[in-house]
């Protein structure tokens, strides 16, 4: 049963030219931890991707991740909405496949993912969530949340929110209704879940994601009554009233 309140993944590392990994090396150096240090003229080599995320990513025609370094302050910032000690902020290194998978985040009402999401139609099984792809050593790690994966969380959240690119998408396939992330959140036990219907922009959904969060936990709004506030007020802002920035995230499940 989850018995806390929030729980917030974002920005993970994606590359081994992170400036956040050369902070990592210059403070474990600085602490005696490292006998050498990379010669100044030589650069990282890019981090391999798993199997899958390569498969997925190049029918995007996409060969990396770019950070998403909003999404970092969005976490700062709903997490600081919620009830203290009733929260967990991992972003960086520690938005992991680790602790996704762990059942660590089983413990919380609202589960919130800021990251990169890959919907692939022609084969759903490529379809996931990016998490760091490289640890604080700067050695690969899988950071793809497959799927198949998701399907056999255990994850009895009222919310889960995916605050990424296109994770309401799936395919039909015939007997099985829509294979998507949505569909695998609410196998794991999720009643509801926030996703997007496009490509959307970093800073306009840290925008979003604030005035939802806000009329979720400091209004006492549901979720549906809360993500449409939300919607209401960016449509009125000079800055963010396309309903490209605003329009694309939708609510699955229990709507009440």
């Amino acid at each position: 049963m989850a018995t806390k309140t929030l729980a917030a993944l974002a920005d993970p590392v994606f590359e081994a030219d992170d400036p956040r990994l050369a902070a990592t090396r210059k403070k474990a150096s600085s602490n005696g931890l490292i006998a050498s240090v990379r010669s100044a003229g030589s650069a990282p080599s890019p981090s391999p991707l798993p199997s899958e995320l390569e498969r997925s990513a190049r029918s995007f025609h996409r060969d990396g991740f770019s950070r998403l370094i909003f999404s970092n302050e969005e976490a700062e910032f709903i997490t600081g909405l919620a009830p203290k000690g009733s929260t967990l902020k991992a972003t960086g290194f520690e938005a992991n496949h680790q602790l996704a998978a762990s059942g660590e985040l089983g413990k919380y009402r609202i589960v919130h993912f800021a990251t990169h999401g890959l919907i692939n139609s022609e084969h759903p099984e490529l379809s996931g969530l990016v998490l760091s792809l490289v640890d604080e050593n700067g050695k690969p790690q899988d950071g793809f949340l497959r799927i198949s994966e998701i399907f056999n969380l255990e994850m009895p959240a009222d919310l889960v929110v995916l605050s990424a690119c296109q994770t309401a998408l799936g395919k039909e396939v015939k007997g099985e209704g829509l294979v998507g992330l949505t569909r695998g959140f609410m196998r794991a036990g999720a009643q509801r879940v926030v996703a997007s219907l496009w490509q959307v922009d970093d800073l306009a959904t840290a925008e979003l994601m604030k005035h939802f969060y806000r009329g979720m936990l400091k209004e006492n709004l549901r979720p549906a009554a809360a993500l449409r506030a939300a919607q209401i007020e960016m449509s009125r802002s000079s800055h963010w009233s396309s309903p490209y920035y605003w329009a694309g995230f939708i609510i699955q499940g229990e709507w009440k």
